[in-house]
């Protein structure tokens, strides 16, 4: 009985990225700022990706889902971890807690996917551009994206639950700034061995998988430019694809980083800067390596700007 009540928890209390106070109000800045320009800059390009008839093609439709994914985890993360700031004790309630990790776990699984769909077109696009409106059609992108986001949703839902399930034993302080779900591992009274087991299997096979599928492309697409006799066809082979594959490397980099490392090397600061890296700061980087590397993007932008500012000068002089 006494085990029973030691096990009820009704809220966590996280121990947010810093312990001391005199940083609370600095970083509260810098990452208010961060997650602005990310908010702003993913919004933007799924709007823009939307609205402007030249980006109608497969390419922009998987960065537009990109663009969902980078805004739905960082704001899962981001702001409750901007009001932890702003409080003296940072909890988060046991049902918040779980939302939390569910919703993480949808987007950040989901990225994986849309970053190696994304790997395919631009194999399809580079290697059989004749034939590239036939394989990218439609009805295919959209089996690209619903199937990630179907199996993603699966993935969420059975971690959370599996989790949530269990008895936590009284001691409720996660070492983190948000509810992920090796920490929460930790609080756990029970065997946490099929669990355990569960979230190792899927991490590796949505890592792998995905990889795979993005290095394959693209040593096709390699393969395809070397044997390119233009170094003008050469050239804009490899424009095409210098956007996807930066964000490729720093998002897949720092997870490689942050959960391949050796445990010996492993230390709770460093992880917490890895997982600031890939909740907040990438979600920020993707829309501006996409708009600063891609001249589409920079036209569509200026062509959208000037018919708002078009529209705005209309309106003020019929009133």
């Amino acid at each position: 009985m006494e085990k029973r009540n030691l096990s009820v928890v009704h809220e966590f209390i996280l121990m947010g990225i810093t312990s001391h106070p005199e940083l609370q109000a600095p970083l509260f800045g810098l990452f208010l700022i961060i997650y602005l320009v990310s908010v702003l800059g993913n919004l933007g390009m799924i709007i823009l990706t939307k609205v402007d008839h030249s980006l109608q093609t497969p390419m922009y439709f998987f960065l537009r889902h990109l663009a969902i994914t980078d805004l739905g985890y960082s704001t899962a993360v981001g702001p409750k971890m901007l009001v932890n700031f702003l409080v003296d004790q940072n909890t988060i309630s046991y049902y918040f807690c779980a939302t939390q990790l569910a919703f993480f776990l949808l987007f950040i699984v989901s990225e994986l996917f849309i970053l190696s769909a994304m790997s395919y077109d631009r194999y399809v696009a580079i290697c059989n551009p004749l034939l590239y409106t036939v394989i990218m059609s439609q009805r295919i992108c959209y089996i690209l994206v619903a199937i990630p986001y179907l199996y993603c949703t699966f993935v969420s839902l059975l971690v959370t639950i599996k989790i949530f399930i269990l008895p936590f034993c009284g001691y409720n302080v996660i070492s983190h700034f948000y509810c992920d779900s090796l920490p929460l591992l930790s609080l756990l009274c029970s065997n946490t061995h099929e669990i355990e087991l569960i979230i190792l299997i899927l991490a590796a096979f949505d890592l792998i998988s995905s990889l795979l599928i993005v290095l394959v492309s693209y040593l096709l697409i390699l393969i395809a430019i070397l044997r390119m006799k233009s170094a003008e066809g050469r050239r804009k082979a490899f424009s095409t694809c210098g956007s996807h594959l930066t964000v490729v490397i720093v998002f897949y980099g720092t997870l490689i980083f942050m959960y391949v490392q050796p445990k010996s090397t492993h230390s709770f600061d460093t992880d917490k800067v890895a997982s600031i890296f890939y909740t907040l700061v990438i979600p920020m980087l993707n829309p501006l390596i996409y708009s600063l590397r891609n001249k589409d993007v920079k036209y569509a932008l200026q062509r959208t700007w000037n018919n708002l500012c078009n529209i705005f000068s209309l309106r003020l002089h019929t009133r």
